[in-house]
């Protein structure tokens, strides 16, 4: 949670281990391979040469979907990283490179299409938390309640 209590509530994509936030995963985020759309790059799993990688920062090389694309496309070469997943998906569009990004942004996002490697890269857990001292807060319940209702799966 953040420091002295400034957020009522958090979204995370990793669970919440501390003893004094009440937490529950909220819903699952699936990623898809995209290119931009009708880009030549259609690299084959278990190669990958020649193919130019949109990928996170080196920070982040260990998330999930960092690693799945190393093991898919072992011999593709980085040509950006980032953290931020818009800046991936813009890089992505403008033609710099195959990107993995969450399909909500990716299928939104025009200029790009979904390609299949044969196999789809890992998914995400998002999360939602707060301080076990806010429970009974009316305003932070409604909220939640909202939230649950609306995305959760």
């Amino acid at each position: 949670m953040a420091a002295a209590g400034i957020d009522d509530m958090v979204f995370r994509i990793r669970p919440f281990d501390e003893a004094e936030v009440i937490s529950r995963r909220l819903m699952h985020i699936d990623y898809g391979v995209y290119v931009r759309s009708g880009s030549a790059f259609r690299p084959r799993q278990g190669d990958g040469k020649g193919t130019p990688l949109i990928t996170m920062d080196t920070a982040f090389g260990g998330m999930a979907d960092a690693v799945w694309l190393k093991r898919i496309l072992p011999n593709a070469h980085v040509v950006s990283r980032s953290n931020n997943r818009d800046v991936q998906a813009r890089l992505c569009a403008a033609g710099t490179g195959l990107a993995v990004l969450p399909r909500p942004l990716g299928d939104a996002l025009a200029g790009v299409e979904r390609i299949d490697l044969g196999e789809e890269p890992p998914g995400r857990d998002t999360y939602v938390g707060y301080h076990r001292d806010l429970k009974r807060l009316a305003r932070l319940r409604a909220l939640l309640g909202l939230v649950i209702e609306r995305l959760a799966d």
